[in-house]
């Protein structure tokens, strides 16, 4: 196993609006081993910047296969050239997104992630013992 602490890979999002047409948006894919299980995107739309945490799993099987439940759904698509991407809808009590990004830059950044950390190893980096207490010692 790859002992680097994190990745990080630039990647160019879409932004699809209601009316289906496509405005480009900076993003910044990041891979900690220190968080496992999860994938922090930093978006940049002009002076604004958003970060959302995404389950690794979510991505990954979001290349091949719909999935997500609650505020993040991932599905396989072709864009309007016939080229396979990965379309990534959001949503908050503040609105919605739908954006996607394409296939191949995705299955790159989640094998980096994967050279790190395989996935299905993930809960040996993790004492749970120790999250636990760290946990009950904050709550009490």
């Amino acid at each position: 196993m790859d002992f680097a602490p994190a990745v990080t890979h630039a990647i160019a999002l879409e932004l699809i609006d209601a009316t289906g047409n496509a405005t480009p948006v900076e993003a910044e894919l990041c891979y900690d081993r220190r968080d496992p299980y999860a994938v922090s995107t930093l978006f940049r739309t002009g002076s604004t910047q958003v970060r959302w945490v995404f389950s690794r799993d979510l991505i990954a099987e979001g290349i091949y296969e719909p999935t997500g439940d609650g505020d993040v759904h991932v599905w396989p698509c072709l864009d309007a050239q016939g080229r396979a991407v990965v379309v990534i809808e959001l949503s908050s009590p503040d609105g919605e997104a739908l954006m996607q990004a394409r296939s191949d830059a995705l299955t790159a950044f989640i094998a980096s992630t994967d050279a790190i950390v395989p996935r299905g190893t993930e809960s040996l980096l993790i004492d749970i013992d120790a999250e636990l207490g760290g946990f009950l010692r904050d709550a009490g």
